[in-house]
């Protein structure tokens, strides 16, 4: 499984509209993505820690998964792709970082 993150570190002025945007008219861009399983949506959560710990600062990460290397190529050079790119020129202004990244997942339990 090959998963293809995309990470967003920092703020919005309309978080709500961001993330509404995202789930409905931009996850419908990546869903034409060739050879696409899924896509996930990872929002942060409330939570304790007893230990000290570095607390990230992600507003959103999305997940898309894939089956081979060669299936995420394909869908990083296809139309929807560009599609994609352009839809995000639309969302609410973000500031902060968005990183791009690709890694090899293994099941272990």
């Amino acid at each position: 499984m090959i998963s293809y993150f995309v990470r967003y570190r920092g703020t919005t002025a309309d978080p709500a509209n961001f993330t509404a945007r995202y789930a409905s008219q931009h996850a419908a861009i990546l869903w034409r993505f060739p050879a696409i399983r899924s896509l996930i949506l990872h929002q942060p959560v409330d939570w304790t820690d007893p230990l000290p710990v570095n607390r990230g600062n992600t507003f959103l990460l999305a997940q898309m998964q894939f089956d081979r290397a060669a299936d995420l190529d394909a869908a990083l050079s296809s139309p929807a792709r560009q599609a994609a790119r352009e839809d995000f020129h639309l969302f609410p202004v973000f500031a902060g970082d968005v990183t791009h990244e690709a890694m090899q997942g293994e099941i272990i339990f």
